[in-house]
């Protein structure tokens, strides 16, 4: 389920893509600046934040072309 950012609050938001920039644990340039990337990308809509229902796990995915 495809899940808008506006509709969370700031910190669930900031919490949801704190877990997915460390989620692999391969990318060592700084924490910090990987969130605000994230974020900066939800905003402008290049990426898309869903929920999977069966596994209760939030995901980043690329957004599709419109």
């Amino acid at each position: 389920m495809k899940i808008p950012p506006g509709r969370l609050s700031p910190e669930a938001l900031q919490e949801i893509v704190e877990e997915f920039v460390t989620r692999d644990g391969t990318d060592h340039s700084e924490f910090s600046r990987r969130v605000l990337d994230v974020l900066k990308q939800l905003e402008l809509g290049s990426v898309e934040l869903y929920f999977d229902e069966l596994t209760r796990t939030c995901n980043i995915v690329t957004a599709s072309p419109k």
